[in-house]
């Protein structure tokens, strides 16, 4: 009885350090300063990464086997400031979730999640060498969307004088360094979201501050196509070394 009993309590006891294992794996603890918490931003991307992955993140006070610091792997800025990911350790879990962060739905995420106040975040910024970008989008369909829907106040060909006073025109904007951070979330730049909204992304409109202007809708396919339009086209020659504001 007392053999039977105790070959019980091995192997019940395997069978729980094996599924703990198992579950560490499968999910980390992750800590970030209070006011990138406050933004939402996490409350945003931490389902999305579950959803796709199956692993998920607790968010916890440091030390934790992830943390998004001054120092790492630069994910996504803000306001001109980066913010990276540090990995303590080597759960398996928190690996994917840096890999996830900076493949292209991860910046996706990033770049289209609207904070309640302040400025958007941003794509992350490249270390070093410069980083190949993934565009899926259709240009010739990305012209017909930009002249149906941004030629209002923007000039989108070279041929096209028709852009609103200081409003530069797409090809000024493709000389910027960071051109491609602006069009794959210039739905959440100002003033943009005062009157456009990308299906499935964006909030409904405040209906206590309607649309300034005819309010516009555009699919997140129709985005990357503007994005793949703008990448066809060649940068103006603006005279002077172009400084991101």
């Amino acid at each position: 009885m007392q053999r039977h009993f105790f070959l019980w309590l091995t192997a019940s006891l395997f069978t729980a350090t094996i599924g703990l294992a198992e579950t560490d794996q499968r999910q980390f603890t992750l800590s970030v300063a209070p006011d990138l918490e406050e933004s939402g931003l996490m409350q945003h991307l931490l389902p999305r990464f579950a959803l796709k992955t199956g692993r998920k993140a607790e968010l916890a006070l440091p030390p934790a086997e992830a943390e998004i610091a001054d120092d790492g792997t630069a994910v996504f800025a803000r306001g001109g400031k980066t913010f990276r990911l540090r990995l303590n350790g080597e759960n398996a879990a928190a690996l994917q979730f840096q890999d996830w962060l900076l493949s292209t739905a991860g910046q996706a995420a990033v770049t289209g999640f609207i904070p309640a106040s302040g400025e958007p975040f941003m794509r992350a910024p490249a270390d070093g060498a410069a980083t190949k970008i993934e565009i899926h989008g259709d240009a010739a369909n990305g012209l017909e969307v930009a002249r149906a829907h941004c030629t209002r106040c923007h000039s989108v060909t070279p041929e096209d004088r028709t852009n609103i006073g200081s409003t530069p025109s797409f090809m000024a904007l493709r000389a910027l360094p960071d051109w491609d951070a602006r069009f794959s979330a210039f739905y959440a730049l100002n003033p943009h979201p005062s009157f456009l909204r990308v299906t499935g992304i964006s909030p409904p409109f405040d209906a206590s501050r309607p649309p300034s202007l005819v309010p516009i809708e555009v699919s997140q396919d129709e985005v990357e196509a503007i994005l793949a339009y703008a990448a066809s086209l060649i940068p103006a020659d603006l005279g002077a070394e172009v400084e991101a504001r």
